[in-house]
């Protein structure tokens, strides 16, 4: 009984490896069609008794204004192109201030890379387990997507407010464009509200979220893209 137990148990995580390697190839070439956080949206509006759909189009990177990922590089991950994943100076950092914090804030270190990984392919709880396996698709992607799908893939599944997924679905429902066309400070004003996009709007913007706008283009002329 025991040895059947555990042979289930070797298959199953044999099956789930086998399909995790095989999901991010796919996911290499295809556009990701919905992610677990979207249909947790859903979820949670069908409870609030209101229907929240998702509103998304997916573009490819050529389609993307390049003001889009030296926004989100700017604002979100600055070391995006030069650390292999994970930022473990940062991870160390946020270490220290948490523990200097008390608990009372919760500073996170995530790269572009750790956020793909985590929307594309998991729930959004905190544990352990998601975390260890978050490290594991953050691996997997930068070795099997590299930076330029990785960027891509990002901004198109990236939530941008109540059930607005990715830049041209943002793009067209806060500034009336593609988002091939938007500007710099539009493209900023974006990136801008990524930490919290349901509660900010790119266009209505607090004065926070203006400041910070100001800082991402400030900082986006430097920034270099992939090749």
């Amino acid at each position: 009984m025991v040895k059947r137990i555990l042979l289930f148990f070797l298959k199953f995580i044999l099956g789930a490896w086998v399909a995790s390697i095989l999901i991010v190839v796919v996911y290499r070439f295809v556009p990701v069609p919905i992610t677990p956080l979207m249909l947790i949206r859903i979820a949670e509006g069908a409870l609030q008794g209101r229907w929240v759909g998702i509103d998304k189009d997916w573009v490819s990177y050529d389609e993307i204004s390049p003001n889009v990922f030296r926004a989100v590089m700017s604002g979100e991950d600055g070391k995006f192109l030069r650390h292999g994943g994970i930022d473990w100076e940062a991870v160390e950092k946020a270490r220290k201030r948490n523990e200097q914090a008390k608990g009372k804030k919760v500073y996170g270190a995530s790269t572009i890379t750790m956020q793909t990984a985590k929307n594309a392919f998991l729930i959004p709880v905190r544990s352990y387990i998601r975390k260890a396996l978050e490290a594991y698709f953050t691996y997997m992607i930068e070795f099997v997507w590299g930076k330029k799908r990785i960027l891509e893939v990002y901004v198109n599944i990236i939530e941008m407010g109540d059930g607005i997924y990715g830049v041209e679905a943002a793009s067209r429902a806060y500034f009336g464009k593609s988002a091939k066309n938007l500007s710099p400070q539009e493209a900023a004003l974006i990136a801008a509200v990524l930490p919290n996009p349901r509660r900010w709007s790119p266009a209505k913007p607090t004065g926070y979220i203006q400041k910070r706008a100001s800082f991402i283009q400030g900082r986006m002329a430097g920034m270099p893209l992939p090749k």
